[in-house]
């Protein structure tokens, strides 16, 4: 079986492929000092409790945090016995181009859900990904990632607006009532979602303009479905989209 590790700033997912679909998916918050050890120990008690056999054999890695892939990488050796692919080094190769300027490092996530996004929706895309940052990529129409926007993360505006000004809380975000609030909860509330329906409406129409052809808008994300279901913004939703992607990098490199 296949672990696949996708590793963002705030979480890391750990998702188990059979090779025809997902049996398990786990998250764990993203630290650099988790050794190996702690990762197995973990993972293994996971794996009891879903009565899931320890048959892993091989590994895929997307990691935004560079610091974490070793102890990544000793645990596929010392408990699983198998070297990982990890997507952005050399002796990884994707099925799709990256046509962006030269020495340029596109984040290994990004890159990943181009991927997913072709595989399952063909060309002419655009990806938001609602993460610590709010990413939209751009997939061309023969695939290639060719560039997109970073926008800070939703939770992270909540949480810069409430260190930054003392006399407001921290709120959790949602859809809010109305547009005008009548305390000072509300008031975030609202300026947060609807100020984050108004940025991902226009940098997509923006997009969509300077591509000059149709296309579709995917979103994924821990906060996608919150925007999904509030607002029309999306031709659809896609929760696993990286795990997916990265079955799909690990075939291609498998089949090379």
């Amino acid at each position: 079986m296949l672990l696949t590790i996708d590793c963002g700033n705030t979480n890391t997912v750990f998702a188990i492929w059979d090779g025809e679909k997902f049996i398990a998916n786990w998250r764990i918050a993203t630290s650099h000092k988790r050794t190996a050890d702690q990762y197995y120990v973990w993972l293994k008690t996971l794996m009891n409790l879903d009565s899931i056999d320890n048959e892993i054999d091989k590994m895929v890695i997307s990691s935004t945090v560079p610091r974490v892939v070793f102890n990544l990488r000793v645990l596929a050796d010392k408990y699983f016995g198998t070297r990982p692919l990890v997507v952005g080094r050399s002796d990884c190769q994707l099925p799709i181009a990256v046509r962006v300027d030269s020495g340029t490092a596109v984040g290994p996530d990004r890159l990943v859900n181009s991927v997913a996004g072709h595989n399952l929706f063909g060309g002419d895309l655009i990806i938001v990904d609602f993460g610590t940052a709010t990413t939209f990529d751009v997939v061309d129409s023969d695939g290639a990632y060719i560039g997109g926007c970073i926008a800070p993360g939703v939770n992270l505006s909540l949480e810069a607006l409430h260190q930054a000004a003392a006399a407001l809380p921290h709120v959790d975000i949602s859809k809010p009532q109305s547009v005008i609030g009548t305390n000072t909860v509300a008031c975030m509330q609202s300026g947060v979602f609807w100020g984050y329906v108004g940025l991902v409406r226009e940098i997509c129409d923006r997009i969509k303009a300077e591509h000059d052809r149709p296309m579709k808008v995917i979103s994924t994300g821990g906060l996608a479905p919150l925007f999904q279901q509030s607002v029309h913004l999306f031709d659809a939703f896609e929760d696993e989209l990286t795990m997916h992607g990265l079955t799909v990098i690990h075939q291609f490199n498998k089949e090379i």
